[in-house]
């Protein structure tokens, strides 16, 4: 996935960074890929995803929600956009944006995702790819709270 490639969970933080990635394409005249991936466990003997048939409508629900927030993001943004593709699937969200970063330009995420520890920095997700990424990584705040 040559270009940039972004992060999306469904949280604010996440549309953030699509928005984000989407002003930066513009500029670079880059291609970008909104991947969202449905979370599932991992098998502790091969570390390949668990996934069962009712998976397949979590993976939708996941693509159709980050269609709609690219379409907003687009609508919102005007004037010259970038190409952008949404892939969404079943596995382990750090894992499949480090895969995902072996051939991308650059890989953006949020600072935080959609998990239960809200006054981190980075959310364990951020966190992993920071540290594993094959490309460059930018991570992008959350608004500023007052």
């Amino acid at each position: 996935m040559p270009g940039i490639v972004v992060g999306f969970d469904g949280s604010a933080h996440s549309e953030r960074s699509i928005e984000w990635a989407m002003k930066e394409a513009a500029l670079r005249h880059a291609p970008v890929t909104v991947l969202a991936v449905h979370p599932v466990a991992v098998s502790a003997w091969t570390r390949a995803p668990i996934t069962f048939p009712a998976d397949e409508s979590e993976v939708d629900k996941a693509r159709t929600a980050a269609q709609e927030s690219v379409d907003k993001l687009a609508s919102q943004l005007g004037g010259e956009r970038a190409a952008v593709t949404v892939r969404a699937l079943s596995g382990v969200p750090a894992e499949e944006l480090i895969k995902a970063g072996a051939d991308a330009d650059l890989l953006v995420v949020g600072s935080r995702g959609s998990g239960g520890f809200g006054r981190l920095l980075l959310g364990s997700v951020s966190s992993q790819v920071t540290h594993h990424a094959p490309c460059p990584v930018v991570v992008v705040p959350g608004a500023a709270s007052r």
